[in-house]
């Protein structure tokens, strides 16, 4: 009778000693201030970084409002109402090494912008983006590229634009849920108001 107590004594003290060296482990993570991943701490703000590269074209810089939409395949959607206001820096389109510290109008013919902005994490990559330009001017951006600072590997690929986009409704790429036909690659478009 004395033999079946001390087994399930000495599994109890064996369970309290695994539950505290994992408890000390996270514990020990936590003070010596290495990141914790992403997906574990779905509260927290990341600083987006916004590349989007103008054409070098006659007439494809813009003076008008340019608002920004991305996210992951998880709809955790960024949407950014006014990306012009964000404008950080420009940036040289040999080297990636900034021009000028000193904040310019942004979306200049054959000029990269860069943008930042904060926002609540994703989850997964960003494999969407649409930019919508409000006014009377045209915009041809080459490229768009968001780059998640707390999470490198979740940043996106570039999306090419290289068009004129039309005014007052979204225009991009979805890559999150792609389909394999016979006739090639079918990419499923997110539909915006």
């Amino acid at each position: 009778m004395i033999m079946p107590d001390f087994g399930r004594v000495i599994f109890m003290l064996s369970v309290v000693v695994v539950v505290h060296v994992m408890f000390s482990k996270k514990m020990a993570l936590a003070s010596s201030g290495a990141t914790i991943p992403l997906h574990l701490n779905a509260k927290r703000n990341c600083t987006y970084a916004i590349t989007v590269k103008t054409t070098c074209i006659k007439g494809a810089d813009t003076t008008n409002h340019v608002s920004i939409r991305f996210g992951d395949s998880n709809s955790n959607d960024i949407f950014v109402h006014r990306l012009n206001s964000k404008h950080v820096k420009r940036l040289d389109p040999l080297e990636p090494q900034v021009l000028d510290d000193v904040p310019t109008k942004p979306f200049q013919a054959c000029t990269i912008d860069q943008f930042e902005h904060k926002s609540h994490c994703v989850d997964s990559p960003v494999c969407y983006l649409y930019l919508k330009l409000t006014g009377q001017d045209d915009w041809r951006p080459g490229f768009a590229q968001v780059r998640v600072l707390e999470g490198p590997h979740l940043s996106s690929d570039y999306f090419y634009f290289r068009r004129y986009l039309p005014r007052n409704v979204w225009h991009g790429m979805d890559v999150c849920d792609t389909d394999v036909t016979p006739f090639g690659l079918k990419y499923k478009k997110k539909l915006f108001s």
